[in-house]
């Protein structure tokens, strides 16, 4: 028998928990929120990047995720609110000391609220 808690299913691995729609902070409207989603190329596997911008996004109060690619780039998907979205993607542009970030790819869309935390997903994750 399982030690699992009964009516719990594992997760396929690129599966994501059901999450419901997050509000937005209390002293921001929704106006103010946004969803970045950015690429970085460079020297980012195996330098830390994805545990740099884990560590940055979450001492911003940021919710999404960040993962290695298979074609050697990083994919960071945050959600908050923009001028914290802002600061990330400056971090992003810099990266850990180790890396060497030669391009990022940025793309702005609409919050949704789809995330409670910010988390670092296995490599090649296809997330929204």
């Amino acid at each position: 028998m399982s030690s699992r808690s009964p009516g719990l299913v594992p997760a396929a691995r690129h599966d994501r928990p059901h999450h419901r729609p997050r509000d937005p902070p209390m002293n921001k409207p929704v106006s103010e929120m946004a969803r970045l989603d950015a690429s970085v190329w460079g020297r980012v596997h195996g330098v830390g990047f994805r545990y740099f911008v884990v560590t940055r996004a979450m001492h911003l109060g940021l919710t999404g995720w960040v993962a290695n690619e298979q074609d050697g780039s990083v994919h960071c998907v945050a959600e908050g609110p923009r001028a914290d979205l802002e600061a990330l993607l400056e971090m992003l542009r810099e990266g850990p000391a180790s890396s060497i970030v030669e391009r990022v790819l940025e793309e702005w869309l609409p919050y949704t609220g789809h995330w409670g935390t910010f988390s670092l997903q296995s490599s090649g994750h296809r997330g929204d």
